[in-house]
């Protein structure tokens, strides 16, 4: 049997939030069977439980944010997609995660932090199927028109595999690989994916921060492009880290159907409001998609029943 997992034991972090500039704690703890991801807001004088599910995602500007049954004016928690990222990598199933504030801290604007702190903690198999949304047909959204054409599509496949292309019109982000693909079975998720960062241009940093945006952006968080190159002094992690970064915030935003998917995800210049907005016409057609376990883990697709190995 392919079989859930779970945190041997908690781990702890603390950060600050990329759009609040707050100091955050956060503390990732082992769950039950069929708990899925459930955020905590311990910070509240009663603290509020929020699953991970798409009806919690309430805000997608900037960031994937959940709040208590998706109402935008109920406590919530921004910017989880890393860290649902690093989940959905090393497929990790059920998970408590206890945090003081409203945002996930942004470590060094990658998933590398998280999958760190969770194979720390180690991983664990559970006695239960781990159990699969799978994509019977194909689902696409679509936006715009000609320049400002923006796309996503979901296709069956038995795996998990992925595909972004991006355009900025950005000498800088020119330079790079424009687009990429990555197939979660290979394995290689820690080396390909999870080290992408975040990135933003110089020339947006006044009127994001004007409204109370990326407070605690820095160099040390993510990548920053003048009008003609990167500013970080070490440059890029890969060839083609603007594509990954996409692709790593991809992985996340549809691991928050909380299960693992079997699919094939192509997308031109698509982000958080797009990705969801594909999750959602996804679920709504309950003829496009079923639940799935593997009985026989050799059924599974290839990839999928080893555990990542440590750092």
């Amino acid at each position: 049997m392919l079989q859930q997992r779970t945190l041997k034991s908690l781990t702890h972090a603390v950060g600050v939030g990329m759009h609040s500039g707050q100091k955050v704690e956060l503390t990732l703890r082992p769950a039950p069977v069929d708990a899925g991801i459930v955020f905590r807001r311990v910070d509240l004088v009663h603290p509020v439980e929020i699953p991970v599910r798409p009806d919690s995602v309430s805000d997608t500007r900037m960031a994937s944010t959940i709040s208590a049954g998706g109402d935008p004016g109920a406590p919530k928690v921004q910017t989880i997609e890393h860290l649902m990222s690093a989940c959905c990598g090393l497929g990790l199933d059920n998970l408590i995660v206890d945090i003081n504030a409203d945002e996930v801290p942004i470590l060094d604007g990658s998933a590398a932090s998280f999958v760190f702190l969770l194979q720390s903690a180690g991983i664990v198999l559970q006695d239960a199927p781990k159990r699969f949304l799978r994509v019977l047909k194909p689902v696409e959204v679509r936006q715009g028109e000609g320049a400002k054409l923006i796309w996503a599509r979901l296709e069956p496949y038995h795996g998990f595999k992925l595909t972004f292309e991006i355009h900025f019109g950005h000498p800088a982000v020119d330079a790079t690989g424009q687009r990429t693909t990555f197939d979660m079975g290979s394995g290689r998720y820690k080396r390909d994916i999870a080290r992408a960062r975040t990135f933003g241009f110089t020339k947006d940093f006044d009127a994001m921060r004007s409204r109370g945006l990326t407070l605690g952006g820095s160099m040390d968080n993510a990548i920053v492009v003048d009008d003609s190159r990167v500013l970080n002094a070490d440059g890029l992690r890969y060839d083609d880290e603007f594509a990954k970064h996409k692709i790593l915030d991809a992985i996340g935003d549809l691991y928050n159907a909380g299960r693992p998917m079997l699919a094939a995800y192509t997308a031109f210049k698509s982000g958080h409001a797009l990705n969801n907005l594909l999750l959602r016409k996804l679920l709504d057609d309950r003829s496009a998609w079923d639940i799935v376990s593997f009985d026989d883990a050799s059924q599974a697709p290839p990839g999928f029943a080893e555990l990542a190995p440590l750092w």
